[in-house]
């Protein structure tokens, strides 16, 4: 293990996630939006509202739900070079969108959704680790409101999002297990795990990495129910924000 000091959690404990914000309604012209942050991470979250599909679904009656992620060039230490001004995204940026995507649409039935599409946007504004779980879980939210304008014109008759989804990182530091690690945790981790779940507790996806050191498939376990408790109250803060719209 590597046995990496760092500052020591005074403001919460190896089990607590970080202060957690959710502001719904954050952009005017967004058909859904919020603003989350979670600590320091601060990502603007949009869905926009696309009468067309894909080629590959014309003529099928069925929906999708796509989502693209960036970070703006003052978002972390330094200023980052704008992907679009090199002429291609990033592995890492192609890897997160796509991991947003396949969040949100595993809770929605396209069908439902019809022939249409909702756009997903997360553009981190702050970066402090965790962007792309801050991202599923503000996503979620721009996706609802942009599906309840739907059901509010009458353009669709049934919810088509089946249920909640959010998503948490844990790790394992210097044999402590700790939940929703900031950056300084995540660069020294010994394993780094993202977690992504529903409000049924079943699992879309585990994103999980030793960094120099092992870790056992009972720690595994441990780290999973570490996180589904982060989950949960993210999944509140979520509904809380939809009721307040």
């Amino acid at each position: 293990m590597k046995n990496i000091p760092i500052p020591d959690r005074t403001d919460r404990a190896d089990n607590e996630p970080r202060e957690l914000s959710i502001t719904p309604n954050f952009l005017a012209h967004a058909d859904g939006s919020v603003l989350i942050c979670c600590g320091q991470t601060k990502v603007i979250c949009t869905a926009t509202i696309d009468e067309n599909v894909p080629a590959f679904l014309k003529n099928q009656g069925r929906g999708w739900v796509t989502a693209e992620y960036g970070m703006l060039p003052a978002s972390a230490n330094g200023r980052m070079r704008r992907e679009a001004a090199a002429g291609k995204q990033s592995g890492r940026t192609q890897e997160i969108q796509r991991l947003i995507g396949r969040s949100l649409r595993a809770v929605v039935d396209m069908e439902k959704l019809g022939s249409r599409q909702i756009l997903i946007d997360c553009d981190v504004i702050q970066a402090d680790g965790g962007t792309r779980t801050a991202s599923i879980s503000g996503a979620f939210v721009a996706l609802s409101l942009a599906v309840n304008q739907l059901l509010a014109r009458g353009v669709i008759s049934e919810n088509p999002i089946r249920e909640a989804v959010a998503a948490i990182s844990v790790g394992i530091l210097n044999d402590r297990l700790l939940l929703d690690l900031d950056y300084p945790e995540d660069s020294a981790c010994d394993a780094d795990i993202n977690v992504v779940m529903t409000a049924s507790q079943q699992l879309i996806e585990i994103q999980g990495t030793a960094e120099g050191a092992t870790f056992s498939i009972q720690q595994l376990n441990e780290l999973i129910s570490l996180a589904q408790k982060g989950i949960e109250q993210i999944l509140a803060a979520q509904q809380q924000a939809l009721a307040s719209n």
